[in-house]
């Protein structure tokens, strides 16, 4: 048991010995708890170096092993479920070199990439996908006559998704030979239930006893009673032992549930239920943070940590410039609002935490709905509620309110429902990368009729267009990033802004900067140098068009900013209701490319994509220097 991340490089002679899975596979079986104590140790030593999720893969270092034991990888196919927990993975599969760079500009992803590794055999980054994808792999296999293998792992946070259970579901229905590995770190679905367990689930997985299930069906189908009270008597044998009664009856040969620390009953029984046909699920039971004591003791609290170093100590005439995190401002003004609205509910696809809505749920535990990872249900849930008279309110991710699409356009927006949506991490979220990047949520919703659409500069104004948006008698969202802000001061007392009125920060001339959203500080410095007017928007949705007009009439160029994709976004906006009412001048659109943003700092990623002060700077002084240019030739 580890107290303290290693800060120096842990001696690791078995580890430094495997640089893939095939060195792993000539090890004796005896050899392998060693190997995972040299694991766990090295990943907590390289995660102090660099920060990044912790919890998950400290608990699934004995399942990496055995999985890359028993399977031949990368030939056989392993997809993992999100993502937090492959940091072992990658030790393992030939980056053990390359952690130090992980989650940094041009370094290791922090999640599973094809791109990276052919051992990484799917992209992941969202929950509930390894299902739907390990089955296309097994279907692919079939389809050619591929002699290969296929294993899912996935948590039991990712089994409460929809979607998983439709993978099940099709699984079952095709026969797929795969294998369903249900990683249960005791926060859902069940508890150990002691050795029993293990014992049975190595006679379930054993090769005897499923010869004599399979042959004793074929003689007693020609006895239908017979082989229905056989059935029945397997069906309560589990029953007593195993929760498996749901994944037999959705067809899978369930087995389970056993120590998922125990290596030797792991590769026993992996290695059993690799031979097996048609869809198998095995349910393990483990530890998030297995092997380092604060982890065990907080799982939470230490599923991803931010890199450990020496804090240079401040001066007394040091200052701190950056506010109260984004998603504390929501939480406060959600238990704030909440005090003088009964009709108030908070809705969360298992976020509650990482949206800031630990003392909401605390203070008003009957009015707290945590749906676990279904956005779908959350949207359509708020919808239901909206209907009957209360005002929902959904925290929700931005990336991850595009699996709620469909629901948002059906069945909120469709029928002009009360509902709010609080979308965090809206933007560029730096280390997590593309697949959990907000870089579309303004250009999606953009386009549904009856939204109103709000983008706030600072922490006050987000408070106050939330509570603007619970006031407003129909769809409507605020979007907010993730960490600091700038350190605006926030009004207690909660003022309703006029919808769709923008507000002028700075009076200059030639330029006007149009801005929407966090990048104002950005926009007011180079503003500055420029001596240009600035605009800070507010709302996107229905945008300011007197405000525009006056702007357009009185500059020479229009400016639009914004973190979110350029094609369809804010800028996008302008430039259509510019067409539409006949104004016709150059418009500089600055925003997010039209590509994936990797991973890196936060204020790198604006800087490479031109959206920091000095790039705004830049572009614009391109511009007004192409302008001139052409005025020029015109001449």
């Amino acid at each position: 048991m580890f107290t303290e991340i290693p800060r120096s490089r842990p001696e690791t002679p078995l580890l430094n010995s495997i640089d893939f899975p095939a060195q792993l596979r000539e090890l004796e079986e005896q050899q392998l708890p060693q190997l995972a104590r040299e694991l766990r140790e090295f990943l907590l030593y390289t995660v102090g170096q660099t920060g990044g999720h912790f919890g998950a893969g400290l608990g699934v270092v004995e399942l990496t092993v055995a999985l890359h034991y028993a399977y031949n990888t990368p030939e056989d196919r392993i997809v993992w479920d999100v993502g937090h927990q492959t940091y072992p993975h990658k030790i393992l599969t030939g980056r053990r070199e390359q952690m130090h760079s992980i989650r940094s500009s041009k370094g290791l992803a922090g999640f599973p990439k094809r791109s990276e590794s052919e051992y990484d055999t799917f992209g992941v980054g969202h929950s509930s996908t390894s299902i739907s994808a390990a089955l296309g792999m097994a279907i692919a296999a079939q389809q050619q006559n591929i002699d290969r293998k296929i294993v899912a792992v996935i948590g039991d946070g990712a089994m409460t998704a929809g979607m998983a259970f439709e993978a099940l579901h099709h699984a079952a229905h095709v026969d797929a030979n795969m294998l369903v590995i249900l990683n249960d770190n005791q926060m859902s679905i069940s508890h150990n239930r002691g050795g029993l367990n293990t014992y049975f689930s190595k006679i379930w997985a054993s090769k005897t006893y499923n010869n004599l299930r399979e042959g004793s069906k074929k003689v007693l189908s020609k006895m239908p009673p017979a082989l229905g009270f056989a059935k029945r008597v397997e069906q309560d044998m589990k029953g007593m032992v195993a929760p498996g009664t749901l994944f037999e009856e959705l067809g899978f040969n369930y087995i389970g549930p056993i120590d998922g620390h125990d290596l030797t009953t792991l590769v026993s029984t992996i290695s059993n239920m690799r031979e097996l046909p048609g869809p198998q699920l095995l349910h393990i039971m483990t530890q998030k943070g297995k092997g380092f004591a604060p982890a065990e003791q907080d799982p939470v609290g230490y599923h991803a940590i931010n890199k450990i170093e020496v804090k240079p100590q401040l001066s007394s005439t040091s200052t701190q410039a950056k506010g109260p995190k984004y998603q504390q401002v929501f939480g406060d003004w959600l238990c704030d609002m909440a005090a003088s609205e009964p009709r108030l509910i908070g809705i969360t696809p298992a976020m509650g935490e990482g949206s800031g809505m630990n003392d909401f749920e605390q203070r008003y535990p009957q009015r707290f709905h945590d749906v676990a990872i279904a956005e779908q249900h959350a949207i359509t849930l708020a919808a239901g509620m909206a209907c009957d008279g209360l005002k929902p309110v959904v925290a929700i991710y931005s990336s991850f309110l595009q699996r709620g699409y469909d629901q948002l356009i059906h069945d909120v927006a469709l029928q002009n429902l009360d509902v709010l949506l609080g979308i965090d991490r809206a933007g560029l979220v730096g280390e997590d990368g593309p697949t959990h990047a907000g870089a579309f949520d303004l250009s999606f919703l953009r386009c549904l009729p009856n939204m109103v659409i709000m983008a706030p500069s600072d922490e006050n104004e987000t408070r106050q267009l939330l509570y603007t948006g619970f006031l407003y008698p129909g769809p409507a969202a605020v979007r907010y990033p993730r960490g600091n802000g700038p350190g605006a001061l926030i009004e207690q007392e909660m003022t309703a802004l006029a919808i769709g009125k923008g507000v002028r920060k700075r009076k200059g001339h030639s330029v006007a900067i149009l801005n929407f959203g966090t990048l104002l500080p950005a926009a007011m410095a180079a503003a500055e140098q420029l001596n240009a007017s600035v605009a800070d928007m507010r709302f996107v949705k229905p945008l300011d068009e007197a405000l525009i007009n006056e702007l357009a009439h009185s500059h020479e160029l229009l400016v639009t900013l914004e973190e979110n994709a350029l094609m369809g976004g804010a800028g996008s906006a302008v430039s259509e209701y510019l067409s539409c009412v006949g104004i016709v001048m150059p418009v500089l659109q600055l925003g997010l490319p039209d590509q994936y943003i990797e991973h890196d700092k936060h204020s790198t990623m604006l800087a490479d994509c031109g959206l920091d002060q000095s790039g705004i700077l830049k572009t614009i002084e391109e511009k007004l220097k192409s302008l001139s240019s052409a005025e020029r030739k015109s001449v």
